[in-house]
């Protein structure tokens, strides 16, 4: 797995929480501003595995209530084909294919079963 979202309604009070939680950092990302997007760093980070946190797009479930989970991003060779590949065997479009600048091209969709997952072609030297 190369990356992994963390949805919150309050980016604030989520960044306070996991930043005591696992001594992490947050920086907003560049091209994630409408979505209050900032990538983590610190312990255990970095390498194979980053962390992304993002305003939830919806109301959370109630504390207590089923599981609602995160957004698992994978990292693949060529995120066009992959996405392509996903639409023509039952996902449908969450995120068409999108360029971030230093970070790489992804694109999200939904598995069918009410998952969201993610792949990313990181870009050069990234």
């Amino acid at each position: 797995m190369a990356h992994f979202e963390i949805y919150v309604k309050d980016v604030e009070a989520g960044k306070a929480f996991y930043s005591g939680l696992f001594g992490w950092d947050f920086a907003p990302m560049p091209g994630g501003e409408e979505m209050e997007y900032n990538l983590a760093s610190g312990p255990g980070l970095g390498g194979d595995l980053t962390i992304g946190m993002m305003k939830r797009p919806d109301e959370a479930h109630p504390a207590g209530s089923a599981v609602r989970g995160g957004t698992m991003t994978f990292d693949v060779l060529d995120c066009d084909i992959i996405y392509t590949w996903a639409l023509a065997n039952g996902g449908a479009e969450a995120l068409p294919p999108t360029d971030f600048p230093g970070v790489g091209r992804c694109a999200y969709v939904e598995d069918g079963q009410g998952n969201i997952v993610g792949m990313i072609t990181s870009a050069e030297g990234s």
